[in-house]
């Protein structure tokens, strides 16, 4: 039997942040990472193998820096777990004593086993896992017609990068009204579908997958719940993830709705000494306080961060208890982003809001080249003036500023003091001080609380 001080199931974003930051803060202890592979992938940046990238060694990720930092690393994999005696068994006979466990297990693909054909030849899924997605490259590069099942980040950022091949047609099936509707309002999901369908992607809003065709057990084809059928060479799902936690509950560990393994704000669990961070650990919204189930890998590694420091002792205070929800893409060379509590999430959990949007551009004077519209509107709560949320669309700008933004919903920032934000402006780089879209959209909020108090 081998004796670790801390132990990691998994290496993907945060399971490598742990590890990492838990040995630089605890050289002396003897750190243990397990994997099931020698290789992995940087999961935001797998939509864009498929063409941009066309290598899957230009998007690999790998525990290097943990093993540099004096972690030990096997390739191997746990099934099976005892909590109480602090014991794990691994595939390749290994028997392992730990003081410390992390589950960083991360998540799978969920797979929609309720359509029929659903696991034909040809049927792929966006696996983080670097010699699948190697093959599933493979088959879309000899598909002449390719069908994605799922509108939501994965799925449309994926179907953009397919429809950049001039000899392939590419189709997306969104069962709701417009794609990424769980991260955006209406106006933008109308923006975005917009610039979905002019990158050549034929958009099918609305439309459920009745089944999957095939024919000596490959994909032919998908028919839709209005009865059109649609010719396929592949078949890519992206109908979301699920939390990869079937040996925690072996284990005996506290599982929630979502399939995500219970935790307190330091990442601990049911069971003493045993820890979850990431995909696979639960979460719950800053502003609505619900639980949910929020999967990215910036909110992982903030998790990740502060696990690091407080495996033997709370030595660094977590000051955000709840997930902020911060998400970005570009589709078509326009860059969207939202982050806390938007319109439809404030709605659904009965929040009172205002909204202030402000649009102009995202340099100055706007004749300048490579000026784009930026647009910024901002979730509010009347009473105390608190930004809740808020979400924005334009050039890549918008990626930094979005974050920005959470920074400002994390401290709990009120329009009143946003409209006093010290800020540093340059004709290249942002909009002009007069008119700053961020302070602007502020000020539209305070018109709008004010409006209501008359």
């Amino acid at each position: 039997m081998k004796k670790y001080d801390v132990v990691i199931i998994g290496a993907g974003p945060s399971g490598i942040i742990v590890g990492v930051t838990g040995k630089k803060q605890n050289p002396e202890k003897k750190f243990l990472m397990i994997t099931e592979r020698p290789k992995g992938l940087v999961p935001c940046g797998i939509p864009y193998l498929f063409h941009d990238l066309d290598d899957v060694s230009k998007n690999a990720m790998g525990p290097k820096s943990f093993v540099d930092a004096g972690g030990e690393l096997w390739i191997d994999r746990v099934n099976e777990l005892n909590p109480d005696e602090k014991i794990l068994k691994t595939e390749n006979g290994e028997i392992v004593k730990f003081d410390k466990l992390v589950f960083a297990t991360g998540s799978i693909p969920t797979v929609p086993s309720f359509i029929e054909g659903y696991d034909l030849e040809n049927v792929l899924y966006i696996k983080k896992d670097y010699d699948y997605i190697a093959q599933a490259m493979e088959v879309t590069r000899k598909s002449q017609n390719i069908i994605v099942i799922g509108g939501g980040f994965i799925g449309v950022e994926v179907a953009e990068q397919l429809a950049k091949f001039t000899d392939k047609t590419v189709s997306l099936v969104e069962m709701e009204d417009h794609c990424l509707s769980r991260a955006f309002s209406a106006q933008l999901t109308e923006k975005s579908d917009e610039l979905i369908a002019n990158c050549g992607v034929n958009l099918y809003c609305g439309k459920k997958v009745n089944k999957i065709i095939g024919e000596a057990r490959k994909v032919v084809g998908v028919e839709l719940s209005d009865g059109t059928k649609l010719v396929a060479d592949a078949v890519i799902a992206s109908i979301g993830y699920k939390p990869n936690t079937d040996l925690a509950r072996e284990g005996g560990l506290g599982i929630n709705a979502h399939n995500a393994i219970n935790c307190d704000n330091y990442l601990r669990t049911n069971k003493k000494d045993i820890y979850a961070v990431g995909d696979c650990s639960s979460t719950s919204g800053f502003i609505t306080g619900r639980t949910d189930n929020i999967m990215l890998a910036s909110t992982a590694t903030a998790e990740a961060r502060i696990l690091g420091y407080n495996l033997f002792s709370i030595s660094l205070i977590r000051n955000f208890p709840n997930t902020i929800s911060v998400f970005s893409t570009e589709i078509n060379h326009v860059a969207f982003a939202s982050a806390g509590a938007i319109e439809q999430v404030a709605e659904e959990a009965q929040i009172e809001y205002v909204v202030g949007s402000f649009t102009d551009v995202d340099r100055h004077p706007g004749s300048i080249a490579d000026t784009s519209k930026l647009h910024v509107k901002l979730v509010v709560s009347p009473g105390d003036g608190k930004i809740i949320g808020g979400e924005m669309f334009g050039g890549k700008t918008v990626g930094e500023l979005i974050n920005v933004l959470a920074l400002a919903i994390q401290k709990q920032v009120t329009v009143y003091e946003m409209i006093g934000f010290q800020i540093g402006t340059h004709p290249l780089l942002t909009p002009a001080p007069t008119k700053y879209v961020l302070i602007k959209a502020a000020e539209m909020a305070i018109a709008a609380i004010r409006k209501g108090r008359n």
